[in-house]
Parts: structure tokens; C-alpha cells; sequence
């Protein structure tokens, strides 16, 4: 995780926008700081949790419903991914999910930023995806200041219980990340990766002709 750009000059101390004449919703959207008290910014919040505290409402037999509400949710879903309530999200419509996904209890992305989960990821129960941020100063913390950076989750990764996956950070394709594990770095492809921060203790190729 890195600190995002330093604000640009302030006419007004505590006040890193001055002279900036985008809204705060479009500077969420292009990764800088920006307020979350905001009038579009709390519409489209207020809009995914509902659907969320709807989907997450649902019972393991309505499954056309689920699929309806998560396809409503979601910026994309692809054919044949489940997700197991509850699910929880800023927004939603940032988080896209591949095909053929599964995710168990419990997961949490933050999706202020974009969140890209590829095809046949696996992910375990109570995994956090974080993507927002904030400053290292206090003073525009106390502010309301924050920002975000993207995640991006690639082809055929086992995100393991607990796993806590922090804002900018990409998991290569194939890579398995034990339960408990804090990934605060890219991961390269084929690894498998522990610990807090996660670091690849060996790749997965030297298992290439192992019996299963």
C-alpha cells in the first residue's frame, strides 16, 4: 500500500481541493482526495447497501433472486459465480466478478475504487478487499479526507479464510493465499504466499508432477 499523491496546494489550510474544479464524486472516481459527504457519492453508497441488505436477505432456495439482485449489485458478474451471504460493499457497482467464482460468508470489498476478480477465483470466508485509503496527516484525516486505489484479483486464485487483501495491491493468476494472510504487495502469478504481510514462500511450478 502507498500513500496517493500529495494534494495539490491549498488556498485554505486543511482544504487540499482549493481551485479544483471537479466534483468530489469524479475525483473519487479518478483516485485523488475527496469527501465522502458528498450528494452523489451518499446516493450511490445508499444504493448498494440496500441492495446488499436485500440480497443478503435472501434465503439458500432463492436462487433466481439471488442472481437477479447480485446482477443489479454488481458492476459485472460472469455466468456461474455464487456468492454466499452476507456480502458487503460501498458501492458495487465497482466490484466485478468473473465466471465460475465462488465466494463464501462474509466477504467485505470496499469498492471505492475499481475491485477485478478474474474467472474461477476462490474465496474463502470473512475475506476483506480494501481499496480505500487515507492521508498519513491527521489534520485532513480529521478532515474527512480519503481516496482509494484498485484491486485486482486474477484468473484461478485461492483467497484463503481471513485473508485481508490492502488498496492497490494485484494477485497474479493462480496464486494461493493462506488463511489469515495480510497481501500489503503484489503477488506474482503461481505462488503460494502466508503471513502478515504476505510473502511467497515457494512457487507453485515446483509442484509440477507431484501426486495430487
Amino acid at each position: 500500500m502507498r500513500e496517493p499523491a500529495p494534494p495539490p496546494p491549498a488556498d485554505r489550510p486543511g482544504d487540499p481541493l482549493a481551485g479544483d474544479p471537479r466534483s468530489m464524486a469524479q475525483r473519487m472516481r479518478d483516485g485523488d482526495w475527496y469527501r465522502a459527504d458528498d450528494p452523489e457519492i451518499t446516493e450511490a453508497a445508499h444504493r448498494g447497501i440496500e441492495l446488499a441488505e436485500a440480497y443478503n436477505a435472501t434465503s439458500s432456495r432463492q436462487e433466481t433472486l439471488r442472481a437477479e439482485l447480485l446482477g443489479r449489485l454488481l458492476g459485472a458478474v460472469g455466468e456461474g459465480t455464487a456468492v454466499r451471504p452476507p456480502l458487503h460493499v460501498d458501492y458495487g457497482t465497482n466490484l466485478r466478478m468473473g465466471a465460475r467464482c465462488f465466494a463464501n460468508f462474509g466477504l467485505t470489498a470496499l469498492d471505492v475504487a475499481d475491485i477485478t476478480i478474474g474467472d474461477d477465483v476462490q474465496i474463502g470466508p470473512h475475506v476483506q478487499l480494501l481499496t480505500p485509503t487515507h492521508p498519513l496527516d491527521p489534520e485532513l484525516r480529521r478532515a474527512g479526507w480519503e481516496a482509494a486505489e484498485p484491486i485486482t484479483v486474477e484468473d484461478g486464485v485461492w483467497l484463503g479464510g481471513g485473508v485481508v487483501v490492502c488498496p492497490g495491491v494485484t494477485i497474479g493468476a493462480g496464486t494461493v493465499v493462506g488463511a489469515g494472510s495480510v497481501v500489503t504487495r503484489d503477488l506474482p502469478p503461481r505462488g503460494l504466499a502466508v503471513g502478515s504481510p504476505a510473502r511467497v514462500v515457494r512457487s507453485l511450478d515446483d509442484d509440477a508432477g507431484r501426486p495430487a
